[in-house]
């Protein structure tokens, strides 16, 4: 799945979470954090810090992988969907 937006990514992985049937509350168990810490990222995702991404990633089976833009498939700008400079 193509994320372009940290919104789609809170997303992607709030779905994962649904289809295994898990709550908030259970996957943060699994991995160590605060229900609160499970809702914030899914909320208001641009507020979390990086670590929490990869403990999530992991509670819910997930990798991450990171490929290069391939013009000829991608029309959306750098810009559409990310307001932040890095």
């Amino acid at each position: 799945m193509k994320i372009t937006s940290p919104e789609m990514l809170a997303q992607s992985l709030k779905n994962a979470r649904k289809r295994r049937h898990l709550t908030q509350q259970a996957t943060a168990e699994q991995v160590g954090i605060k229900q609160a810490t499970v809702s914030g990222f899914e909320h208001h995702p641009e507020r979390s810090r990086l670590e929490t991404l990869f403990k999530l990633l992991s509670a819910l089976e997930l990798e991450l992988h990171v490929t290069e833009r391939n013009s000829a498939e991608d029309t959306t700008s750098p810009e559409a969907g990310w307001e932040q400079e890095w």
